[in-house]
């Protein structure tokens, strides 16, 4: 595996917040468990945790520490759905799939809340969505979304325009929106270190520091770390955008991506809900969008862009700021605290690749950067599929992981044209 280890996490307004965790030690010597989990992001915990719920031994490998990836980095919007919504997943895949994904495009969230009261954890939950229309095609398309969504449950939807809007986002960028109700925001890091702590409450152990350097298949299935070795009846691989060379099997058929994150200094209580009155996280329309919210000491995150392939730019406040500046001119005076990149892995189709290698080795990867409620659904399907629960695990497993065009070389270079030109066609609001 060729992650390095990194003894801390990135140096984000996240990390700086973060409630006390312990360090956990590194894996030494040889142990054997139920299941073996690789990687203690959203994806790799809440399978755990569902696991340990079972009554499963299960173990967690991270080669960092707990929440050190995506999960710890990102905007910490709780949005619904996929990143494909369920329009394109009826029109490629047919009815069948659509009703299947359908019935759970509104789950992870409701799961996050779930384990949110069950488990009492701390990370700063607040309620609503905002949906942001930069132009009239982007208004258009809101009101085909919110009528997409109702038709599959969805019934906290609210299309706003003019003063109404204003009352959500004191912006002049936008000329509409939808609000979901339903959705929200929270620290991200927060709630995986929560979910890792109810984990280990059930008797579940994590190991940190402590890559994944070899896979063997078979029964059981062995994985070697730098001083340790653990033999599982079944292994979970939930590494996402930091597993590499372990299971060639699925590599190819997914691209690390970038993004990057500012936080403000404080604003203090006025100032922000002078930007947001209400205290919604709010997304915008376009191809390679904007989202931003305000954090519980009344900082403005705002994050934006992707990176195809996964590269930092040098100066991610320079990136980024101009993003802010453009929706709120009047934040020209203030100073920047914290700037922070993070990689999550895309997909050709932008819906995740759920599959089991050898009838014992499970994978869940590729959000898409819609990764934060359909991760811990993933959780809840692992645990499924391992109690013979089937189903809704193949619904998303029968879905065809397509290669990028051009391979490992140039499937960054054809990314980015095709960002380009949607880029271009969101400039010209056709």
């Amino acid at each position: 595996m060729s992650v390095s280890v990194h003894p801390e996490h990135a140096r984000s307004w996240y990390a700086a917040s973060a409630n006390p965790t312990p360090q956990r030690p590194a894996l030494e010597g040889e142990i054997e468990c139920d299941v073996c989990v690789v990687g203690a992001g959203f994806t790799g915990i809440s399978a755990a945790l569902h696991l340990a719920e079972q009554g499963h031994s299960v173990v967690v490998l991270e080669a960092a520490r707990v929440g050190y990836g995506a999960s710890g980095r990102n905007g910490g919007q709780i949005v619904n759905s996929y990143s494909r919504d369920m329009d394109v997943i009826e029109t490629k895949y047919g009815d069948e799939t659509a009703r299947a994904l359908g019935d759970m495009a509104f789950e992870g969230n409701r799961i996050i809340r779930e384990r949110i009261d069950q488990y009492a954890i701390d990370c700063d939950l607040r309620n609503g969505n905002l949906f942001a229309a930069c132009n009239a095609k982007q208004m258009q398309s809101l009101v085909e979304h919110k009528a997409l969504w109702e038709r599959y449950g969805n019934r906290k939807l609210e299309l706003l325009e003019g003063d109404a809007l204003q009352r959500e986002v004191v912006s002049d960028r936008y000329v509409g929106g939808l609000v979901d109700h339903s959705g929200g925001h929270l620290h991200p890091l927060n709630l995986v270190l929560g979910e890792a702590a109810a984990f280990e409450s059930l008797g579940g152990t994590i190991y940190e520091q402590t890559p994944v350097e070899s896979l063997t298949h078979g029964a059981p299935v062995e994985l070697r770390t730098p001083r340790g070795r653990v033999r599982a009846q079944r292994a979970v691989m939930a590494g996402n955008a930091y597993l590499k060379g372990v299971l060639p099997e699925i590599e190819g058929k997914s691209m690390p991506c970038g993004t990057q994150i500012i936080t403000t200094e404080p604003l203090g209580e006025a100032r922000a809900r002078s930007l947001i009155p209400n205290d919604m996280a709010v997304e915008d329309g376009n191809y390679l969008l904007d989202y931003f919210r305000l954090t519980a000491d009344n900082r403005l995150l705002y994050g934006g862009g992707v990176n195809y392939g996964g590269s930092d730019p040098a100066d991610i406040e320079a990136v980024i700021r101009p993003k802010m500046l453009k929706t709120f001119a009047q934040l020209d005076d203030v100073k920047v605290d914290y700037a922070w990149s993070g990689t999550f892995l895309m997909t050709l189709n932008r819906l995740p690749q759920f599959g089991v290698i050898n009838d014992n080795v499970f994978y869940a990867q590729g959000y898409s950067g819609h990764g934060v409620t359909c991760t811990h659904l993933a959780g809840r399907l692992i645990a499924e599929v391992m109690t013979g629960r089937e189903e809704r695990f193949d619904a998303f497993a029968k879905l065809p992981h397509l290669p990028f065009p051009g391979g490992h070389l140039l499937r960054v270079p054809l990314s980015a044209i095709g960002a380009w030109y949607y880029q271009a066609r969101d400039g010209l609001g056709i």
